[in-house]
Order: structure tokens, then sequence, then C-alpha cells
């Protein structure tokens, strides 16, 4: 689904600042600031494998590392100094890195944002439905509690944007269910450790909740819950492939997975080369609106029995492709090699 973010007109000047010389391969530079996270793992391997499997790309070089703003400035300084034709990064905050994006543009270098938006004009955007992924959860959250309670709001990395539009998601949702309260509110930074011992230091608390809605770090609040012995509450999360077992597998526990495919970083490849070829989107923005899995009808289990994947790794998303993005098998996305 596309959807105008920027004027046809700045697609066209973005365009002209593309390499003119349509080459046959093309060096493309990334940038993460998130190590170790499952989502963001999927993400860099769709890169490797999307970036191998289009033929197009003779040199990925990669700045994955956990890092601040700061530091992936000094990546992306460090990216356009590389020569790179194309720049796809995973943005650390929405406007703290216009300084090095507009000298990639102005250096005639093609700027793919992927999972979260820039404020910087002439930018290219893939991302999630990401205010739709956090309505779509609580929305269903609350309607299951019976639209009166409290909640354990666990929301990701403090000042980014999808943070921040999941946010908006998750109030939107809020403003509709009046009898609904946040109990507690934890930013978990999409870290696995720190999110699952935040539920632990919460439940040990003894404060009684009604429900809990997590932004991607799911499968670890189940353990929480098991390890602990706490009485199970319904859980909202994404698509994960735990998760996604879990929702099957935990004898008591009622939840909904939403859909949010860590192979927007494939697809976000794709949409850079597409630009340097000249077959640039009319749209700035791509947005991929979500889906919503739960286990608590037949219906929505036997869609959570045909997505699971037991050859994933468990902090994967079972979403391993964008289709109409990415061209790579399940199996060249899991072996996560890049261009030769």
């Amino acid at each position: 689904m596309k959807r105008l973010m920027t004027s046809t007109a700045l697609a066209a000047m973005v365009m002209a600042m593309a390499p003119a010389a349509m080459a046959d391969t093309f060096s493309i530079g990334v940038s993460n600031t998130v190590q170790g996270n499952g989502w963001r793992e999927q993400m860099i391997c769709a890169m490797r494998t999307q970036a191998r499997d289009s033929g197009m790309v003779d040199r990925l070089v990669v700045a994955h590392r956990n890092t601040d703003a700061a530091g992936q400035l000094e990546d992306l300084r460090n990216l356009i100094e590389a020569g790179v034709d194309a720049i796809v990064l995973n943005p650390s905050s929405p406007d703290a890195l216009n300084s090095a994006i507009e000298d990639a543009l102005e250096a005639g270098i093609v700027v793919v944002a992927v999972d979260q938006g820039v404020s910087a004009d002439g930018v290219y955007i893939l991302s999630n439905n990401q205010e739709e992924y956090a309505y779509l959860g609580a929305r269903w959250l609350f309607e299951h509690i019976g639209g009166e309670g409290t909640v354990v709001y666990m929301r990701g990395a403090a000042g980014t944007s999808a943070d921040n539009d999941r946010h908006n998601g998750f109030t939107r949702a809020l403003e509709a269910f009046p009898g609904v309260s946040v109990a507690h509110e934890v930013h978990t930074g999409w870290q696995q450790d720190r999110g699952k011992q935040q539920m632990l230091d919460f439940l040990a608390t003894g404060i009684p909740f009604d429900g809990v809605w997590t932004s991607g770090i799911d499968n670890v609040i189940v353990d929480a819950f098991v390890e602990s012995g706490a009485p199970l509450v319904p859980i909202v999360g994404a698509d994960n492939a735990g998760f996604v077992s879990q929702l099957l597998s935990v004898e008591g526990l009622e939840g909904a997975a939403v859909t949010n495919p860590g192979s927007v970083g494939g697809a976000g490849i794709t949409l850079a080369l597409q630009v340097l070829q000249g077959d640039a989107p009319e749209d700035m923005t791509v947005l991929v609106d979500p889906v919503l899995w739960e286990n608590v009808t037949e219906e929505g289990r036997a869609m959570i029995e045909a997505a699971q994947n037991p050859n994933l790794d468990p902090d994967w998303p079972v979403s391993v492709t964008v289709p109409g993005w990415t061209t790579y098998t399940t199996e060249e996305i899991i072996a996560c090699e890049g261009p030769a």
C-alpha cells in the first residue's frame, strides 16, 4: 500500500540527484543502531539476502552496531566517504540524522529509510504502518478484557519515530475505551533481556492488572509469567516466531500477534535499486499494513498455525518476506548471506 507523503515534484528532484548512468551493479550502504534484537537481525539478513538475490549489488557496506544518534551520524558519514550509490538505514531519530542525510543527497546518494521515517526532505521511506500496528493490537486487547481494567504498556525505544507512531496508535485505541487505563508504562528499548526483567520487576510488586501490550518484546514476557508463576493475562505482541508458537502451546495464554515483518529491510534494498535504475515509485512513502492473528477463535488459531515456522529463531518475525518487494526464499534469509 502506497501513500503520498511528499510531492511528486520532490520525487522528481530526488531522481535528478540520483546517479545518471544506469550501471549494471551498485554499491549500497546499510546503517542500523540496534544489535542483538531478533527483529533487527532479520532486517539485516533480509538486506544481505535481497542484495545478493537481486544480482545488482556488487558491494554491501554494513554498519550494524548498538549505538545512538551520534554514532549513527558517524556511520552515515563513513558510508558517504565510502562512495556508496545508496544508503538504506533504520534511523535512530526522526530529526537528529538530517545533516548527514542532506550531505548524502547532495552527493547524489539515494537514501531509503526503513521501519521508521525521518523528517529530512528527499528520503524514500518504506515502513510497516507503525500506528496501525499499535492500534490493531491495543483495540483487540481492550475489547478482549471487556472494555474495562488496567494494562501494562511496554513501549520500544524512546525518541524513535516508530515508538512515537505506535504511541499515537495505542493512544487512539485508549481514547475509544475510557474504561481502560495504564497501570504501568516502560520503554524496553526493544531489548529482550531488559523487557523480561521489567516484567518480572512489575509482577513482583503484586499490583493487579488485566493485560499486557508489548512493542514486539513478547515471547520473553510470556516467559516472565511462566517462570514467576504469576497468573497469565491476555498479551499482545508481534508475529515473532517464539510468541506465535506460545499462542498455540502455552496453556491458558490468550493473546494476539500483529504482523511487523523485519523483511522491510530487504524491501528497502529493492526500493533503492529501483530508484538507482530510474524506476522510482511515484510516492516517496510506502507503508505495509499489518494483520492481527488471535488465538481465541478457531479461525484465528488456524491463521497462527499456518504462519508458524519452527525453523526460525524465536525472536525472528514469521513474516520473512514482503510480497512484491522481496524475491528470496525462507531458506536463503535464514542463511543470511550477502553479495559474494
